[in-house]
């Protein structure tokens, strides 16, 4: 059977798409460097020299890491869902409680973003940095704000285009 043809996204959305990948590459270098020091960590404990500071970078990677998985997750729709209860309504129910859903989503995490910059901004004020090796962490809650913000541009996209993908699986 013959799909329809469908325009690609504006330069808008392009770049809504390349944040959501770019969050994405951020969200695996966490990863990878979580798994890096755990690794060396237990490695070096059994010969008696643990990694100075392993929880601080195992603390903030693992926020990055969640942070930024947020926007691509969201884009693919891979969150877990209450179907059982969403199919037991009828199609105008659906689409107006899906639409609410997403309006509510977007407040959220648009003051969820305002939020995190107020407080990287307090950070960076006061010099907060981690317990053992002082890595400043005024930057975390402005990734979290950058990452949130995606997000809420990829439910916009999904509530003004229902239906349609964002980013292919």
């Amino acid at each position: 059977m013959h799909k329809p043809y469908k325009r690609p996204l504006g330069p808008f959305w392009q770049s809504v798409v390349w944040l959501g990948h770019s969050m994405t590459f951020i969200s695996c270098l966490g990863l990878a460097a979580m798994m890096a020091v755990i690794c060396a960590d237990v490695a070096l404990r059994i010969a008696g020299h643990p990694v100075k500071g392993a929880y601080d970078v195992v603390r903030v990677a693992g926020a990055v890491t969640i942070a930024c998985s947020l926007p691509i997750t969201t884009a693919l729709k891979g969150h877990v869902a209450i179907e059982y209860f969403f199919h037991k309504l009828n199609s105008a129910w659906r689409v107006a409680v899906d639409s609410v859903m997403r309006v509510l989503m977007i407040g959220a995490f648009a003051l969820a973003a305002f939020e995190c910059v107020g407080y990287g901004q307090r950070f960076l004020k006061n010099g907060q940095v981690t317990d053992t090796i002082e890595l400043p962490i005024f930057w975390v809650p402005w990734l979290m704000a950058v990452s949130f913000v995606v997000m809420a541009l990829v439910v916009v996209f999904h509530l003004v285009y229902p239906g349609r993908e964002m980013v292919k699986s």
